[in-house]
């Protein structure tokens, strides 16, 4: 998990990957800063990260959803873009799975864009065992529609 001392390179992580606008950035900055700041940070918020030798390469940020039997949404998951396609996100996304289920998590949601350059992500979801559970039209603004990935988590994994 990285402490507050990783912020920076996370929200330059976030950066450079081309896919996240600046408020997107911003609301990961909120989010890092409630799961890592000063005791008692916030276990809404948790992060973990991935890393190659010293060097951060991938984090992700999940939690609780309020009001569910169990159920956690995937915040954030990104690696950096010349890293995506070697399995560092696959191997960020088990360890998110793992963390999930070892809390008793039953179910975790992903949300993402239906804009072509959102297609890899897409993909990656659907690759790893994700369902498209739900789609709103024109959500984050006309013609880009919020898709709602799911993917229980098998008993066996806690």
């Amino acid at each position: 998990m990285p402490d507050a001392s990783a912020r920076g390179a996370v929200l330059e992580l976030l950066r450079g990957t081309g896919q996240f606008n600046d408020d997107e950035v911003h609301v990961a900055e909120e989010l890092f800063d409630l799961g890592t700041g000063a005791p008692p940070s916030d276990p809404s918020y948790r992060w973990l990260a991935i890393f190659d030798g010293e060097s951060l390469v991938g984090a992700a940020c999940y939690g609780e959803t309020p009001g569910t039997d169990r159920t956690f949404d995937l915040y954030w998951i990104a690696v950096q873009s010349g890293r995506q396609g070697t399995g560092f996100g696959t191997r960020l996304l088990q360890a998110v799975e793992h963390s999930v289920a070892k809390s008793g998590g039953r179910m975790l949601v992903a949300e993402t864009s239906s804009r072509t350059d959102y297609l890899s992500a897409r993909a990656f979801y659907c690759a790893r065992g994700y369902a498209e559970a739900a789609r709103i039209r024109d959500f984050f603004s006309p013609g880009d529609d919020r898709v709602t990935f799911t993917r229980r988590l098998e008993e066996s994994s806690r």
